[in-house]
């Protein structure tokens, strides 16, 4: 039987980016321990690697005796958590900013070293919560772990993500889609796969210890491009409607009470920023391209897994 010497804790592997950073680790032969609060929802990680690689424990950032026990022996830390909006006791600040702090510190006190993956926008003066505790779990990072190297993307997208696939559902069902602020925010989409491989660069020590990296694709967009492409690959006809910030968050008040907001306040806040790689990092190379990743594009991966939202009947599956 094949036997993985090297462990890595991976919190919230069994999400959208962390169930990509396991399959990375798993293809590199780690033993893989993937850190969520429900172990018996993370079997469809299994798959992903051999017999005895990947094993699910419990823990919860809000518990940091959990946090060290899942951290203790191994070798790297990768903490993929992140939450869109708030619910129950998942609160920006629980999870984002102190949760951030309970895996740096106990990454330090276990000598293992640290990945952390943040957000461009992450900033202590914004005025939306989301950015501000980022910031602070950077902050948190920074002070337990000066060594980590903190991975910073634009929007994430793949086949599971909750952007493209939030906006093709809206299209099947709403005659028209909002341009929140009249659809002029600039984003960078990156590839979850090309996410991954930072995350493997860190893992394979090709990163500047202590350094922030930011990711994003090949070319940036607006918020209107992103939804006419969306509504291009999903062969929908609907309008787009330029919505004031003042309206949009009017909207987001109602929107943000449904179990899994269509919109909340807080990203209103977020769309009033450009969620773009600064100047600064593409000089200094703390990029994707930087780390020698050529990243993937929109218009090369979203007609992928958007297809299924098309017409039944009207159009084939694109050809693998």
């Amino acid at each position: 039987m094949q036997t993985f010497d090297r462990l890595v804790t991976v919190f919230g592997g069994s999400g959208f980016v962390g169930r990509h950073v396991v399959r990375a680790l798993a293809k590199r032969g780690f033993r893989i321990r993937v850190a969520v609060r429900r172990p018996d929802l993370a079997g469809h990680l299994q798959p992903l690697g051999a017999v005895g690689q990947i094993h699910a424990v419990q823990a919860n950032l809000r518990y940091p005796d959990s946090v060290r026990q899942a951290v203790a022996g191994a070798e790297i830390v990768i903490n993929c958590v992140g939450i869109l909006y708030e619910t129950g006791r998942q609160k920006f600040d629980s999870v984002q900013a102190r949760g951030a702090a309970a895996v740096a510190r106990a990454a330090a006190e276990a000598g293992a070293r640290l990945i952390h993956i943040s957000a461009i926008g992450a900033d202590a003066d914004s005025a939306a919560l989301y950015a501000r505790t980022k910031a602070a779990g950077e902050a948190a990072v920074r002070e337990a772990a000066p060594d980590a190297v903190i991975l910073r993307p634009s929007i994430v997208f793949g086949p599971e993500d909750d952007f493209f696939n939030r906006f093709a559902a809206m299209a099947q069902m709403s005659p028209v889609l909002p341009l929140v602020g009249g659809g002029e925010t600039k984003f960078q989409p990156v590839f979850v796969g090309d996410l991954a491989d930072a995350v493997m660069a860190a893992v394979d020590g090709r990163t500047k210890p202590g350094a922030t990296y930011e990711l994003g694709g090949p070319a940036v967009k607006s918020f209107r491009e992103l939804l006419e492409l969306v509504l291009k690959t999903t062969q929908r006809n609907r309008l787009l409607v330029p919505l004031p910030f003042g309206l949009a968050r009017l909207q987001a008040k109602l929107l943000q009470l449904l179990p899994k907001p269509m919109l909340t306040e807080d990203q209103v806040e977020l769309l009033k920023s450009d969620n773009v790689v600064s100047e600064a990092a593409k000089a200094e190379g703390r990029t994707l391209e930087g780390l020698g990743i050529h990243p993937q594009s929109v218009e090369a991966i979203v007609p992928g897994y958007l297809w299924r939202f098309r017409k039944q009947g009207q159009f084939a599956e694109p050809a693998r």
